[in-house]
């Protein structure tokens, strides 16, 4: 992988998401942060604020996406807003890499598992970094499994929680080193 020819999408939040963005800028990877007007980043660079027509691509019903996800999503302007962000990351990205926790019905904790529904919507590479296990799993015929995955396309999403763990932060710096230093 050349890094100066790939580019990370995701939506500049704290956590996860600025540290996936610091290590794209470490390794001279382009990056792209989706926003909307009045969301509050942590990361702005090359933030591309969506105009109104450009997250209503992103709508969802929120009743299909907490049947998705398995949990209840109330109608909020807010929440609506960030899953039509990650609609555009998911879309956009190739290869989907989270921070997260993986629970007992296979979805992911918090909102970022609209992120790892999407990609499975969407069949991308998908890869959960677990902080609670230690370990990298990715979703390979209807399950996940254990992995030790890299950067393998020109375009890929960094996303998980605002509540990054050290070992969490460390999983992301080893994801940059095994694929672009090798």
């Amino acid at each position: 992988m050349i890094a100066n020819e790939c580019t990370l999408y995701h939506g500049g939040l704290k956590g996860a998401e600025t540290a996936f963005g610091e290590h794209a800028e470490k390794y001279g990877i382009n990056e792209t942060i989706f926003t909307f007007d009045g969301h509050r980043l942590n990361r702005e660079r090359n933030a591309v604020v969506l105009t109104e027509a450009d997250l209503q691509r992103g709508d969802i019903s929120m009743e299909i996406a907490s049947r998705m996800m398995n949990r209840t999503y109330y109608e909020t302007e807010k929440i609506r807003r960030v899953l039509q962000i990650i609609f555009h990351m998911v879309n956009k990205g190739h290869q989907v890499f989270v921070i997260g926790t993986i629970l007992e019905d296979e979805s992911v904790k918090g909102g970022t598992g609209w992120a790892v529904e999407l990609a499975k919507l969407f069949n991308r590479p998908l890869h959960v970094y677990d902080q609670g296990r230690k370990s990298w799993f990715s979703w390979q015929d209807g399950a996940w499994q254990e992995d030790s995955p890299t950067i393998c396309y020109n375009t890929f999403v960094g996303s998980g929680t605002r509540y990054l763990s050290d070992d969490g932060h460390a999983a992301i710096a080893k994801l940059f080193a095994d694929s672009y230093e090798s």
